[in-house]
């Protein structure tokens, strides 16, 4: 039998009460024993600075080394301005350096973008896909995930309160595994 899959989770808000990180919390939960998703955080990581790559600071190296043990990636993001946050964008980098040696390359991946608005973070999420296309990160097409009124969208708990979004998340979630299932790299 396969061994569940390890994924690294990527938020792209930074503050503690985020819905993002709400979002990536309760599907932490809701997919135990099919993927084992694992928040690996960003707001540290040093901005990238191709000055600092024959010796990268040590945030740098445990960053890369936590996304390179796993075996795929969900990102988890609000819109600034119609697209990611820096410290997303920053995260991407760091990753992707130095040339040749990206921790991105070839891990099945997916979006989510969480958003008080009606439209989910919608430009946030497909300026992500752009850079991921370059990354070589086969992400997954269907289903989307634009999640608007975040506002309502937890219960006290953490959890997903409406049924129906709720039901869709899941069926992300399993989209999502089987996903990774086809496109995971041998061990």
């Amino acid at each position: 039998m396969a061994s569940i899959p390890k994924v690294a989770v990527l938020v792209g808000s930074l503050r503690k009460e985020s819905f993002n990180r709400r979002m990536a919390l309760a599907l932490q939960a809701m997919a135990r024993g099919t993927l084992d998703l694992q928040l690996i955080e960003i707001g540290a990581l040093p901005l990238y600075n191709q000055d600092l790559d024959a010796a990268p600071p040590a945030p740098w190296v445990a960053f890369r080394n936590a996304v390179r043990a796993c075996d795929a990636l969900l990102f988890v993001t609000p819109e600034y301005n119609r697209s990611v946050p820096g410290v997303l964008k920053n995260a991407l980098d760091v990753g992707s350096r130095p040339y040749g040696h990206s921790v991105w390359g070839g891990k099945p991946g997916a979006v989510i973008s969480v958003s008080p608005g009606a439209i989910g973070g919608f430009g946030a999420n497909h300026h992500l896909r752009q850079s991921l296309v370059f990354l070589d990160v086969p992400t997954l097409a269907q289903p989307e995930a634009y999640v608007g009124g975040a506002g309502t969208l937890f219960d006290e708990q953490g959890r997903i309160a409406n049924e129906a979004t709720r039901g869709f998340m899941q069926k992300f979630l399993d989209a999502f595994a089987a996903w990774v299932a086809v496109h995971r790299k041998p061990a």
